[in-house]
């Protein structure tokens, strides 16, 4: 079930961006093929049979160097609507499966790939990883401390800037291909997708209502009405206090003396009056404070770490996680009117299903037997 149902798509497996964004197509109802490089981990990711990323997919594994493996990879081209990986450029075309070569298998075909610097560009060969991605476009440069940047793990790159941009990419040129017959391929760059989300941030600039310095601007952490403070039980709390009847709200919730606290949206006054709450907030528990804030207009919300989020009367409600082979993860997202998502299956293991997909695009038993022998279908 799912919107994206009866959509074929071959994942190429990799790391990060590409089984991220191969789990968001198959969680929304695609039929997505993993093609493995063997039947056992490959010390480049996760086992699959443990990796989130890889529920609700099946797998193959095709030895991509023989050429008989590469034929069998190109006969399932034939059959997909996407195919998404996310090789150093021109890594795919030495290898026998880059653009030109599966567009003339199958014209329809959407080729999504994902990678750092892009497909070309001075720094399109050179290796990297999200931290160096997000370094180049400004994201990183805002974001942490005033003394140092700090990395917002790899969701802003990888995952934001990569993974999402791919998919919407992909999905476009899926709506285009079904109407012209013609397929595309999708060059997502993290640089290109992270420097996109930092929009907001260029037109504050303009305005000039950003500075390039880190805890000197409202949305960085700058403001003492839109940070995290410490509490009693040296947990954490969220204040997002922008509008100014959610201000007065703050204040008379948490007993302030507005006087002390007026001139709200004057950056002269934001050190001052964030040193003031932080002693008002070490004052209470987080607990208490959830008491006090949590579920009116103040803008608040406790700071939970990933063990504590699930438990969350608010998560809990939305059904936002799941457990699958016991471990909790996130629900499919987001939720449809007219569409219902089934929970995801399992992760498979590497090439599990090898036989069975081959056998879907017409491969005899012997013929299975010979891809074996010749060595372009990894024994098990």
């Amino acid at each position: 079930m799912g919107p994206l149902n009866g959509v074929k798509v071959i994942e190429l497996k990799g790391i990060g961006p590409g089984p991220y964004a191969g789990m968001l197509l198959a969680d929304m109802g695609a039929e997505v093929i993993v093609v493995e490089r063997a039947r056992s981990p490959n010390g480049i990711s996760f086992p699959a049979s443990v990796d989130i990323n890889c529920r609700g997919k099946s797998s193959i594994a095709l030895n991509l160097k023989n050429e008989k493996g590469v034929e069998t990879l190109l006969k399932l081209i034939e059959s997909a609507d996407m195919l998404l990986e996310g090789f150093r450029p021109g890594v795919a075309e030495k290898l026998g499966f880059g653009p030109e070569v599966c567009h003339q298998r199958n014209a329809k075909l959407v080729y999504g790939r994902v990678t750092g610097w892009g497909q070309y560009g001075p720094l399109s060969q050179v290796a990297g990883h999200d931290i160096n991605y997000i370094s180049l476009t400004g994201v990183l440069a805002a974001t942490g401390e005033s003394a140092k940047p700090t990395p917002p793990l790899n969701l802003v790159g990888d995952y934001a800037g990569g993974s999402l941009f791919l998919v919407m990419g992909m999905l476009a040129a899926l709506h285009a291909a079904k109407e012209t017959g013609v397929g595309d391929v999708i060059d997502a760059a993290i640089t290109d997708g992270s420097a996109n989300l930092m929009s907001v941030i260029h037109t504050s600039a303009s305005i000039k209502a950003w500075q390039p310095n880190r805890s000197a601007n409202m949305l960085d952490g700058g403001a003492h009405f839109y940070r995290t403070y410490e509490t009693s039980d040296a947990k954490f709390v969220s204040v997002g206090s922008i509008e100014p009847q959610f201000y007065d709200l703050l204040l008379e919730r948490a007993e302030l003396d507005s006087s002390l606290f007026s001139d709200q949206h004057n950056p002269g006054k934001w050190r001052e009056m964030g040193i003031e709450l932080e002693q008002v907030f070490k004052a209470k528990t987080r607990d208490q404070w959830c008491e006090i804030l949590e579920g009116t207009d103040v803008c608040f919300a406790p700071v939970l770490d990933y063990t504590e989020a699930p438990m969350h009367p608010h998560n809990k409600a939305r059904e936002t996680y799941i457990k699958l082979n016991g471990i909790t993860q996130p629900a499919p997202a987001p939720k449809f009117s007219n569409n219902e998502l089934s929970k995801p299956e399992a992760p498979r293991k590497e090439g599990q299903d090898t036989e069975v997909i081959l056998q879907s695009v017409g491969f005899t038993d012997s013929e299975i037997q010979e891809l074996i022998i010749s060595g372009a279908v990894p024994p098990e």
